[in-house]
């Protein structure tokens, strides 16, 4: 046996084994990086606001409650008037929900020529067993429910804190991180950090305020047809339709339609007539002038980034990948050597004529001398 394959069988099993307490590490820890993922985009997208407050002479821990204070306070103030939306419709449906069973009952009747009434109905769902069964399923499934409330709270803390902290102490950060890297690194690290704030943060700001605008005109379309909880619904379109891209609007929309049909049938058309024209709007007039000097990427492009993100990170990859690839397509736009584009008509779309073939036009000159 060779000297050195005891020494090499050890070395390949260490290896081995720090790869698998590598890969075991990893997968424990996949919910932390995700979070922490989350936390630093979400104090680039805060760290506009904090610099101006800091600028201001606005201490920076200061300046980053005060930013977070607000968010919180605007998502509570949506939550609590969407939660009121939807006991408001509940209760109305409970209360509505006799007169909806006798009117079915009363059509089945003169329909079959049954005899049947809502009492005896009632009565044999309370005594039938798959109520029972339902009832101790549903019992038994509250602490689970329970459960996932309060992880999904300790993870949401988790984010604001973590965030707070990236956006509170990022000079510090910045700092610490170049100590580690030699100068001409650091520029490079801090030119990419640039980039991230401006495109994550513009990204936000530009999804505000086209929100703040679908908002707007989503009310005075539902005030005008006296639609109730207009202010919600609207608050509600406007976000979802922003934050979840190219297919936000109808996904925002399905809910308003929903309750205009509790209203009038006729207004759920008028409501998704005006959703599909305001998409067309949105699409060609006001998201190219917002987002032009913010996320200036490719419908498509965003759109492909926002598959794959869901792919690999699922909703939290949706949210992200635009203003991630924005960034990295303005990094690396730095290091791609452009050149003037030849004035060929094939460029803008066009068909060349045969005769305007340069290859074709000297064949032509060279038949003509040697002739």
């Amino acid at each position: 046996m060779p000297r050195w394959l005891p020494r090499a069988m050890v070395l390949a099993f260490a290896l081995y084994a720090c790869f698998q307490l590598g890969s075991w590490v990893f997968h424990q820890l996949i919910g932390f990086l995700i979070t922490i993922l989350i936390a630093f985009f979400l104090s680039l997208a805060i760290e506009p606001a904090v610099g101006r407050m800091a600028a201001r002479g606005v201490r920076r821990g200061l300046a980053t409650f005060l930013v977070f204070l607000g968010v919180i306070v605007a998502c509570t103030g949506f939550m609590v008037l969407l939660g009121s939306m939807l006991a408001g419709q509940i209760i109305d449906l409970v209360e509505e929900f006799p007169k909806y069973l006798d009117s079915v009952i009363r059509w089945i009747n003169q329909t079959f020529h049954s005899d049947l009434s809502r009492v005896e109905i009632q009565d044999s769902l309370l005594r039938s067993d798959w109520l029972q069964r339902y009832v101790q399923s549903s019992a038994s499934g509250v602490l689970d429910i329970s459960a996932t409330v309060l992880s999904g709270l300790f993870r949401l803390l988790t984010i604001f804190l973590f965030s707070f902290y990236f956006a509170a102490d990022g000079p510090r950060l910045r700092r610490a991180l170049c100590s580690v890297l030699p100068p001409a690194r650091q520029a490079e690290v801090l030119r990419a950090w640039e980039i991230a704030v401006d495109k994550t943060g513009g990204y936000l700001y530009s999804r505000g305020l086209m929100a703040l605008v679908s908002g707007i005109a989503h009310y005075i379309l539902l005030a005008m047809l006296g639609v109730p909880y207009a202010p919600v619904l609207a608050v509600w379109v406007g976000l979802v339709s922003q934050f979840i891209p190219t297919i936000g609007t109808y996904l925002a929309g399905a809910l308003p339609m929903l309750i205009a049909f509790t209203v009038d049938p006729w207004y759920a058309l008028w409501v998704l007539g005006f959703v599909v024209i305001y998409q067309q709007f949105e699409n060609y007039l006001l998201q190219p002038k917002l987002t032009a000097r913010t996320v200036d990427i490719h419908p498509a492009v965003a759109f492909g980034s926002v598959i794959a993100g869901t792919a690999l990170l699922g909703a939290v990859g949706a949210l992200i990948a635009i203003p991630a690839v924005a960034t990295l397509q303005a990094f690396l736009g730095a290091y791609v050597k452009r050149y003037d584009v030849t004035d060929d008509p094939r460029v803008h779309g066009r068909r060349q004529r045969p005769e305007a073939d340069p290859l074709l036009v000297r064949a032509r000159r060279a038949l003509r001398r040697t002739g």
